[in-house]
C-alpha cells in the first residue's frame, strides 16, 4: 500500500479534519510560492474537499 492511499484511508471519514488539512497544506504551498500558484492551489483544495468529506454529504440539506 502506497503512502498516498493509507492517508486518502485515514481521510476518507472525517470530513472536518481532512478539510483542515486541505486548508492547511493549500494555505503552506501559498506561503513557499509567495502566491504565485494560488488559483491552481485553490482549485486543488476544492477538489480534494469534495474528495474526502464535503462534497459526499450523506445528509444533504434539506429545500
Amino acid at each position: 500500500m502506497s503512502v498516498m492511499d493509507r492517508i486518502k484511508s485515514m481521510l476518507k471519514g472525517h470530513p472536518e479534519q481532512s478539510e483542515k488539512a486541505v486548508d492547511k497544506g493549500g494555505d503552506f504551498a501559498d506561503d513557499k510560492t509567495q502566491g504565485r500558484y494560488r488559483s491552481q492551489t485553490d482549485t486543488a483544495q476544492e477538489k480534494a474537499k469534495e474528495q474526502f468529506g464535503r462534497g459526499r454529504d450523506d445528509n444533504p440539506p434539506r429545500q
